[in-house]
């Protein structure tokens, strides 16, 4: 099924929820708000037209200029194929992106949808700070519960994807030169 078919499905049954449709790309995609986003990802999921079973990633993308923070989920349909050398077919694909502000980032966990969201919202969070509110594996910190990180330490401070991360000049004691043989480097 085309990507432009799964948007018209979408759009009829959430209407509003689903904001804009972009399909003249490499990547094409529908835009869902970050309320509904739950809802619409157990229905990919569920709806015998589409069966999206798959989610291939999350990435976190960062809109600096426009103060926000984007979450693109590429879904996947994979079903049993006809053959024995036919084990699995694709049938159905898009990416679903949900928005959120830089300021307050919480976009709700879709990890009860797909198990494998569990690990790609625990990287969206540590590498760029959007939090997957409802997460199973959810720890408190300063600003209230987020994702446990998966790739910095614990302690780690700020989310280096963001594009306006500051890097660290040591970390524990550990100078954090960038630059081969650099000892006064300049971030």
């Amino acid at each position: 099924m085309a990507p432009e078919e799964i948007a018209e499905i979408l759009k009829e049954t959430f209407g509003a929820s689903i904001t804009d449709t972009e399909f003249e790309t490499a990547h094409p995609r529908v835009v869902v708000t970050a309320d509904a986003w739950p809802e619409v990802a157990a229905f990919l999921r569920d709806d015998e037209r589409l069966q999206l079973n798959f989610l291939r990633s999350i990435s976190a993308v960062d809109y600096l200029e426009d103060d926000k923070f984007a979450a693109v989920y590429d879904l996947a349909s994979y079903r049993p194929g006809k053959t024995d050398s036919d084990a699995w077919a694709l049938t159905n694909a898009v990416a679903v992106q949900v928005w959120t502000d830089r300021s307050d980032p919480h976009i709700p966990s879709v990890a009860h949808v797909w198990r494998a969201a569990d690990w790609h919202e625990r990287e969206a969070y540590d590498l760029m700070g959007v939090i997957f509110d409802n997460h199973p594996d959810s720890v408190e910190g300063l600003n209230g519960f987020h994702p446990r990180r998966i790739l910095c330490p614990d302690d780690w401070e700020g989310h280096p994807l963001q594009k306006d991360y500051a890097f660290p000049m040591e970390y524990h004691g550990i100078p954090a030169v960038t630059e081969l043989n650099q000892t006064r480097p300049i971030h």
